[in-house]
């Protein structure tokens, strides 16, 4: 297993102000003015959760490879995404796509329970090590297909998916609470609408919201290999 940057700490001085300069210039300048989201990106060390040798981008722009084809999203689409998701301090929430797990922490930083599927056993291990590590026991991560999300600890208040499906995943929206939401990247293999869903007692609403680009979700209802 290659190790990552685990920590329980929050980093050095210098990544720290990189952090703080992050979320001024990446998130806040950009139209993200949830308080908690920003507080919440304020806090968890990113480089905690790339390679050694990827360390001087940690706070970069970008999204960052973390193996098996998979990468870690741009800190803005994160911020952008949880923000759309309205996490409550009471708020049980799934994950689908955990990479090497800051997304998860920064879900962990919100609300009460987290439980985040990785289809790669490898990366949902590094993940599992690095959130013990720093110390999120609210955090639960799992091995499996997250596109049927996670039946046996439904339902969820709501439910972010770092991946692109072909289509709004019926498992999903069937795990939400009434009132749940759901947070998701809709369109082809290489370009998707990010959409969110919020479920009615009539039944599923969903609306658009910004393009994006993520790795496809594959799975029985996502992509096939």
């Amino acid at each position: 297993m290659v190790p990552f940057c685990s920590g329980d700490g929050s980093g050095t001085e210098d990544t720290v102000a990189r952090r703080i300069r992050m979320v001024d210039e990446q998130l806040r300048r950009r139209g993200i003015c949830d308080e908690r989201v920003l507080q919440a990106m304020a806090k968890v060390p990113r480089e905690n959760f790339v390679f050694p040798e990827l360390l001087g981008q940690s706070y970069a722009d970008a999204p960052l490879p973390i193996g098996f084809g998979q990468t870690i999203s741009q800190p803005y689409m994160v911020a952008t995404m949880v923000e759309a998701l309205e996490v409550a301090p009471t708020d049980r929430v799934l994950e689908v796509g955990t990479g090497t797990g800051y997304e998860a922490a920064i879900l962990g930083e919100l609300a009460a329970e987290v439980w985040t599927v990785e289809r790669h056993e490898e990366l949902a291990e590094r993940a599992r090590q690095i959130l013990g590590d720093m110390g999120y026991s609210n955090v639960h991560v799992t091995w499996g297909d997250g596109s049927v999300g996670l039946p046996a600890y439904a339902p969820f208040d709501k439910i972010l998916v770092a991946a692109g499906a072909p289509q709004i995943p019926e498992a999903l929206t069937a795990q939400l609470t009434i009132a749940g939401r759901l947070v998701v990247p809709v369109g082809t293999r290489t370009e998707q609408q990010l959409y969110v869903v919020e479920k009615t007692q009539e039944g599923p609403v969903a609306s658009s919201r910004v393009l994006c680009a993520f790795v496809p979700l594959v799975g029985e209802q996502g992509w096939k290999l």
